[in-house]
Formats: structure tokens, sequence, C-alpha cells
């Protein structure tokens, strides 16, 4: 059984579903210019369109209440919103669209979760230095009270920022993630540190100005796979799947949750790999000042993307040249024992999570947690009789069920990635997460409820019937 205040979700965001990148005032974002870039994305495809959700706002919620929805988590386009990134100029327009989200949500009884950043940054911004500028932290801080002051009064769930790893890791240290750049063992980490005193200014502003009157919640969603050492007896896999954790989890949920400041075993590892390279600057890893904002304690709930794990043990190559490979020092490995979804990175694990959600319960305070997103993907010829997928959120879900049961941890909420197929990042549209299929190759992008939509409308509807899970 779940709780009967449970929140039954599924998550979506803006550049991935909106489209209509240039409609109604809108600016763009570091996404348009790096699909509009030849051979950044599979097939050289974009968002311009994608699910048409900026015109097609409606067919969503039809698929919302199809699902049986409690609550729905959506990004806001920060380039709609404030095209030049300023709230020296907003787009009413898109003020008008999210309004009407929001407000449509609420009287289908959906409660919204909104995302401020979901991966696309204003070009304007960019253009001044992006999340690399220590400025970037007071201009995402005028962007999130502008959304407090605009819709707090009706969203009372917010992320401030969506995997800060992801972001950092993918976009400036590999180059395949928007902005594309690829400046190794450096970017990433500055990227990272800007991200969380971005989210730290944001929650204070929130904890000062906003709660007592919109009383809301704020956290930043942070993505991780559950790692464990690859032989359990080996102290040096041991260690390695440690690092690799304060790596993955540690970097951002450790200064929001323990100490205000990194891992002490992620510091060590890149200065130690900084004397080893004869990099002997300052460290690679930056400081928080005392001056500013407390990173700690900034988070009212733990928000936990996870979809896959790893066997962990040492050695991550890339030892003649900074990088964060190298700094981890880890390799990670598949267990042969576990399916692989269409994505050959996403092995099927589901009680890799009821593990994760241990070990944060254990590590992190034992905090409120909210699963913000978690799916399987679907690669090559449609199925919409999807039965693998139906598998996976039936085990999954149960492995939630005896988190909750079982180890007493306190799960307040799922929302399954995605509630339709999208714009997949780097893949395009090659990848297919919706638990509603979105015909691209059709105008009208007309939607499909797979069968693992209708399964988990039957999960939800039993749930919150009060049945068995």
């Amino acid at each position: 059984m779940f709780p009967r205040d449970f929140a039954w979700g599924a998550a979506t965001s803006a550049y991935q579903i909106e489209g209509g990148w240039q409609s109604d005032g809108k600016g763009p974002s570091i996404w348009d210019t790096f699909c509009h870039e030849k051979g950044r994305v599979f097939g050289d495809q974009n968002g311009d369109v994608a699910c048409n959700s900026y015109e097609l706002w409606e067919k969503d919620l039809e698929c919302i209440q199809q699902l049986g929805l409690t609550h729905y988590r959506l990004s806001f386009s920060w380039a709609r919103l404030l095209p030049d990134g300023t709230t020296q100029h907003v787009n009413q327009k898109g003020v008008q669209y999210y309004n009407k989200v929001i407000d449509d949500l609420l009287t289908s009884n959906v409660s919204p979760m909104v995302t401020l950043y979901h991966f696309d940054l204003p070009q304007a911004l960019q253009d001044q230095g992006g999340w690399k500028s220590p400025g970037i932290a007071s201009l995402f801080d005028n962007y999130a009270q502008f959304c407090f002051q605009t819709f707090g009064d009706r969203v009372k769930l917010w992320i401030t920022i969506n995997e800060p790893q992801v972001c950092a890791k993918l976009g400036h240290e590999d180059g395949i993630h928007a902005p594309g750049l690829k400046e190794k063992g450096t970017a990433a980490y500055l990227v990272g540190h800007n991200m969380l005193r971005a989210h730290a200014m944001a929650w204070h502003s929130y904890n000062s100005r906003y709660r007592s009157e919109q009383k809301g919640a704020v956290s930043i969603a942070l993505n991780s796979d559950w790692c464990e050492p690859l032989n359990q007896g080996c102290p040096k896999d041991i260690a390695a799947t440690e690092r690799d954790l304060a790596f993955k989890l540690g970097w951002f949920a450790w200064p929001v949750f323990v100490t205000g400041d990194y891992p002490e075993i992620m510091r060590s590892a890149i200065d130690a790999q900084s004397r080893k390279l004869g990099y002997n600057a300052a460290s690679r890893l930056p400081s928080f000042s005392k001056d500013e904002s407390a990173i700690l304690g900034t988070a009212d709930f733990f928000a936990l993307n996870y979809y896959t794990s790893r066997k962990v043990k040492p050695g991550g190559g890339c030892e003649k040249m900074l990088c964060i490979k190298g700094d981890q020092d880890t390799e990670e490995v598949l267990d042969s024992s576990w399916p692989i979804s269409g994505l050959s990175w996403l092995a099927v694990v589901p009680d890799g999570l009821r593990k994760l959600l241990k070990y944060i319960k254990d590590t992190f305070n034992n905090p409120a947690i909210y699963i913000t997103e978690n799916g399987f993907s679907q690669v090559g010829p449609l199925q919409i009789e999807d039965a693998q997928r139906c598998v996976y959120y039936k085990d999954t879900i149960s492995e939630v069920a005896k988190a909750i049961q079982e180890d007493g941890i306190n799960v307040r909420g799922y929302f399954a990635w995605s509630l339709m197929d999208n714009f997949e990042w780097a893949d395009g549209f090659s990848v297919r997460f919706g638990l509603f299929h979105v015909d691209f190759s059709d105008l009208k992008q007309s939607r499909t409820l797979y069968q693992s939509g209708r399964e988990y409308a039957k999960i939800i509807s039993k749930s919150r019937s009060g049945q068995s899970k």
C-alpha cells in the first residue's frame, strides 16, 4: 500500500516537448543553437516542433487525465518567459501559456511540480559566459523570484535545477549536450559550483520572501545510478564505489544535505590528480564563500532521478590529461544478469532503486523523497504493446512500495519519465520513453497510449482506491 496522499506523476521538460521555438516572442536557448549546428544530434534532429505542446497543450492534458495522475512535472522555458534571460523584458505570451497550463491542471485536480531549469539556458546568457560566469547565480535568482511571484500562488512544488551533474559534465566536459564545450577537468566543476550557488540563492529567496504566504517546497533534482563494488570483498572496488557515488550524487547532495561543502573524498581525489599531473594552480574544485548564501539545508525534500545501476572497480583511463574520468578513477561495469532496455547504458535494475533510496535515507538525514524521474526506453521498431516496459514499471513500483513499507523510507511520490515520447537530447527522436506514443511524422502529433501507460494507470487507480499495490 502507498500513502493516501502519495504523488503519482509523469514528467516532461520544455525543450523536449513544447516546440514553438521562436513563437510569440520566445528567445533562443542553448539547445536551439546546439541542435541547429550540424552533427550535434542524431539525424540532425531538433526540438523546433517536438510534440508541439506549445500549441497542443489540451492534448497533453487529455493524456494526463487518461492516466489518472495526481501530479504533473513540467519545466518552464526560461527563454520563453524572459527572452534575454533577464527580467528587463518579460514575454507576456509565455506567462499566459504557463498560466493556462497551471490553471488547467488545477481544474483537473492535478498538482503541478515545476522545474525552473531543465538544460535550456537562454542563449543571451550563454553569450555572457553561461553557467561558467559567477554572475549567473544572481540572474537565475532573479528568474526564480519572477516565477515564484508570478506562479507561486498556485505552484507548491518547485525544482530549481534538473540534473546539475549532467548539465555540468555532458555540456561542459564531454560536449555532447548544449552548449557543447569540451573543457576537460575544469569547466564542469565551475559550472556545478555556480549551479549550486544559483540554487541556494533561489531557495533562500523563496524561504525569506514567499514561503510564509505561498507555503510551497523547493528542491534540486539530482540524478544517480545505484553503484556497488564489482567484488564485494575487494577494498579497492569498495573505495572506487565510494568515489563513484561521491562524483555522481555526493557532488551536489553533500553540500545541500550534509556539510555545506563537497565530499572530502571528491576534493582529495581531484587535488591528488592535479598534483600528479603537475597542475599547481588553485584546486580545480572551487570553494564556497562564507559571504554568500549558505548551501547547507537548501532543499525541502530530496528529488531523485533514477534509471539504472552499475558495478564499480578502479581505473578510468585518461591518465595523461586532466579530466573528470581521471579524477574519479573508476570503471563502471554492467552485470550480465541485468536486461538492457533500448539504450545500451540503461540496464534494468529495479531493486537498485530501493538500495539507492536506503542509501539516501541513511546518508542524507532521512529526507522526504520524490522520485522525480524513472523510466524505460524503446529503440527500433515501434511496439505499442510494450510488454517489457510494463514489467519494468510493475517491478520498479513494487520496489518503491517495499522501500516505504519495509525500509521505512519517506517516499512521497513517483514520476514516470515520460508522459509521452519526446526529443531525447542528443538521441533526437530515436529513443522513446513515453507512456504515450507521439507520431512525429503526423502534423497533428497524434498521441497513442502504450500498453505500459494503461498498466501505470491501473497501478495508480488501485493505489488511490486503497487496494494493494
